[in-house]
């Protein structure tokens, strides 16, 4: 079954937002990294951005993941009503490819979809209606 979770989008606050919400809901990261984790090909940081959230995924419920980041501010930042992406959790990567394109059919690709370092399929866009989505497939 595909799984739909809100992932929350921030400009350089989401690590204060997420330790707010872990206070609330009163569970633990399941995940939380920073740009300077991953790996730094093509991707070119200062120190500021570096300390950034690239990823934190926090369990509010039995089956709810809230998941967010900051964006580095050498990117196109971050715009009130384009910080909230839902993301689908597919099952397979035929899945993820079949949802990827009809959503994105007539809306705009972000990050096309590929294997990436954190073992998964990936990808991001904004469907014609411009709601952000991101699809993931998790391998085992």
């Amino acid at each position: 079954m595909i799984k739909i979770e809100p992932y929350l989008i921030f400009d350089g606050n989401c690590e204060e937002a997420f330790n707010f919400y872990k206070e609330v809901f009163g569970n633990e990261f399941l995940t939380i990294s920073k740009f300077k984790d991953a790996p730094q090909e093509g991707m070119e940081l200062n120190e500021e951005d570096k300390k950034r959230i690239m990823h934190v995924s926090l369990p509010i419920g039995n089956e709810t993941m809230l998941m967010g980041s900051d964006t580095p501010k050498q990117t196109e930042g971050t715009t009130f009503g384009d910080n909230i992406s839902l993301s689908i959790q597919a099952n397979s990567e035929n899945e993820a490819t079949n949802i990827f394109n009809r959503l994105s059919d007539g809306g705009r690709i972000k990050m096309q979809l590929a294997k990436t370092f954190w073992n998964a399929y990936f990808g991001m866009c904004i469907d014609k209606f411009g709601i952000h989505w991101m699809i993931n497939y998790s391998y085992e």
